[in-house]
């Protein structure tokens, strides 16, 4: 089926942390003292990707595994310093408890939320760009999502790294200007670069204008590998040693950090609603959480024209 308007496929880990680092505890309380700053930023976020973005569909992508073991397996140092010493990630003690107050809302509102066992959220976004028809708007304030921009389809990366009010629209074309390789080439870049908030250590000495450049000449990560067995290819001396020193962890950097697209999702209706799906509920939420400011603005955003 043919849409006109995007389908909207919310990080949701990305806007709540987003939220909650981006508004004091002090501006959003209950009347007993609970913070709320991450439910209150996410659903005025929400809010505006409505209004502005004028959807027809849209799901929020949930990390069931936040680390999984397979990506685990080939990298050990993936995401390791994020890892709590108790075990599971290291998340805001103040942060934890409002994450299933999001997902009551959601609920409450009618807006489909899924995860899937052993992926994380970047996954299930991945999934549903190849699988949802567009045209397909990603919401995330993560780099490694750029991979999933394809013009063909079209899947657009709207990349909140400053927030939702100056977020970045990017197409293939963008992420060129931006990386100096195409969208598709963005995992290896990535590999090559490194990236510390997610325990990639990359190839010593490589930097994000050394990677452009060789991706440029080579075509991608195979063909570098390949270069790197010729010995007319052109390498200098020590950019070739800095490579073949990375090769075990070039042969499985890449799958670390490739999205998956084929994880096993349910069915899910993403038809955006025009009003609240248990209005009751959602009025008790509101008044327990003290969330009545946002959730008004996003129950008025779903109800607004959106043709």
């Amino acid at each position: 089926m043919a849409h006109r308007q995007p389908i909207l496929l919310i990080d949701s880990p990305s806007l709540y942390f987003r939220a909650y680092f981006g508004i004091p505890e002090s501006a959003a309380k209950t009347g007993d003292g609970q913070p709320v700053n991450a439910v209150r930023g996410f659903l005025d976020m929400l809010a505006q990707l409505v209004r502005t973005r004028r959807p027809d569909r849209m799901i929020c992508a949930m990390d069931h595994d936040w680390r999984p073991a397979w990506r685990v397996e080939l990298l050990p140092s993936y995401k390791a310093h994020r890892v709590a010493p108790e075990g599971g990630e290291v998340v805001p003690d103040t942060l934890s408890p409002q994450v299933p107050i999001i997902l009551e809302v959601l609920d409450a509102l009618g807006i489909p939320v899924v995860g899937a066992t052993g992926y994380e959220a970047d996954d299930v976004l991945g999934t549903l760009s190849v699988t949802q028809p567009g045209p397909v708007e990603v919401v995330s304030g993560d780099r490694d999502l750029f991979q999933l921009v394809d013009d063909a389809r079209p899947v657009r990366l709207l990349y909140v790294g400053r927030g939702v009010a100056k977020l970045d629209d990017c197409d293939d074309a963008a992420v060129r200007a931006r990386y100096g390789v195409p969208a598709d080439r963005y995992a290896d870049f990535a590999a090559l670069r490194g990236d510390p908030s997610d325990g990639l250590p990359g190839v010593a000495g490589v930097g994000e204008k050394t990677a452009a450049r060789l991706i440029d000449r080579y075509g991608g990560l195979d063909g570098i590998l390949a270069a790197l067995d010729d010995p007319g290819s052109g390498f200098a001396p020590g950019l070739r040693a800095k490579l073949d020193a990375a090769r075990d962890y070039l042969a499985v950097a890449p799958k670390v950090v490739r999205v998956a697209t084929d994880v096993p999702l349910p069915e899910l209706d993403p038809t955006l609603p025009t009003s609240p799906a248990d209005p009751e509920r959602l009025l008790e939420l509101a008044q327990r959480w003290n969330l009545a400011g946002s959730c008004r603005r996003l129950v008025d955003a779903l109800a607004g024209d959106r043709s």
